[in-house]
């Protein structure tokens, strides 16, 4: 695999976000929907008893292409067991076997399941939600601002987009192009037909190589969703969540690099200016020269982003009604 490739680049993420500590408590996983046979599930980290806890969805990271919901921060699960927060974290149907309305109906059920089956399973206060999810995960994060009902409490954007057919995603991408050009025969050689809601080492390598070849030839959003964006671009509203914004958006948190070549930085700036317009409370702790995961930012200043977001989620959820 190529050290520039994305599954490359998100696998030194997880040293600094997305890996679980050794010592943490196992989580329970649930069948949260069921499509065409194939069960979705979420692991859900909770302690014992009885009163009602506020709760953090968690959406993986992943191109909406390969990915697994045991890619939890570990800065979340302390959060969470310190504080008795429930964390419940979801997989979801993935492309090209899956298109973008279809995943983003995986969300928005998910999100009932959590609020409807949570109080009952786990204890799960469904009125204090925040949804928080990486690159991918900050994508459906932000849609789940648009779509969840009653809005969560709060957002927390790492990385994410909110706009799934800018130029940015829609024409060839050159630093892609300069690991060189995977032919479109190659790109698909292992794509099954079967529905994957996550994937590990073996059935995820497929899944990457063909984010590779899209992301080349400007090629995933038409993949990702079905939709030509240039024919049809009236069909991609509905799944940008920049354009779907109303005065009842939750208040978000965004966490971004300057120097991000997979989600350009501007994703984030764009959508905390649409909020700022709106009057809806919105922060964007920026990481100058951070990559895609923050990666090649400063430390220390990577470090405190990070405590910062934990710190947000726990006054998000403490100061609920």
């Amino acid at each position: 695999m190529h050290p520039g490739s994305i599954p490359f680049r998100l696998t030194l993420a997880v040293s600094l976000l997305l890996a679980l500590p050794a010592s943490a408590a196992g989580p329970k996983s649930y069948v949260y929907k069921t499509v065409a046979g194939v069960k979705i599930e979420a692991d859900v980290h909770a302690l014992a008893g009885e009163a009602e806890r506020p709760t953090v969805a968690w959406f993986h990271g992943g191109a909406l292409m390969f990915g697994n919901r045991t890619a939890v921060p570990m800065q979340l699960v302390d959060l969470c067991r310190t504080n008795g927060f429930v964390l419940a974290s979801f997989d979801y149907r993935l492309v090209p076997q899956t298109k973008i309305p279809a995943i983003v109906e995986d969300v928005t059920d998910g999100i009932v399941w959590l609020r409807k089956q949570g109080p009952k399973l786990f204890h799960a206060d469904p009125n204090r939600l925040v949804v928080a999810g990486a690159s991918a995960g900050g994508y459906l994060t932000l849609m789940a601002g648009c779509t969840a009902q009653p809005p969560p409490t709060a957002l927390v954007s790492y990385w994410g987009f909110g706009d799934i057919a800018g130029d940015w995603t829609a024409r060839p991408n050159e630093q892609y192009r300069k690991w060189g050009l995977i032919p479109k025969e190659k790109a698909w050689e292992g794509v099954t037909k079967k529905i994957l809601t996550n994937t590990d080492k073996a059935n995820g390598r497929p899944q990457a190589n063909l984010f590779n070849y899209l992301k080349q030839n400007g090629l995933w959003p038409e993949v990702a969703t079905g939709f030509d964006p240039t024919r049809e671009p009236e069909k991609f509203k509905p799944y940008c969540p920049i354009r779907n914004l109303t005065s009842k958006f939750p208040p978000t948190l965004f966490l971004h690099g300057t120097a991000d070549p997979d989600v350009p930085y501007q994703q984030s700036v764009d959508m905390k200016a649409a909020l700022d317009a709106l009057q809806i409370p919105a922060r964007l702790i920026t990481i100058e020269k951070g990559g895609h995961g923050l990666w090649g930012g400063d430390k220390k200043l990577v470090v405190q982003a990070f405590a910062d977001s934990m710190e947000y989620i726990r006054q998000a959820l403490t100061s609920a009604p």
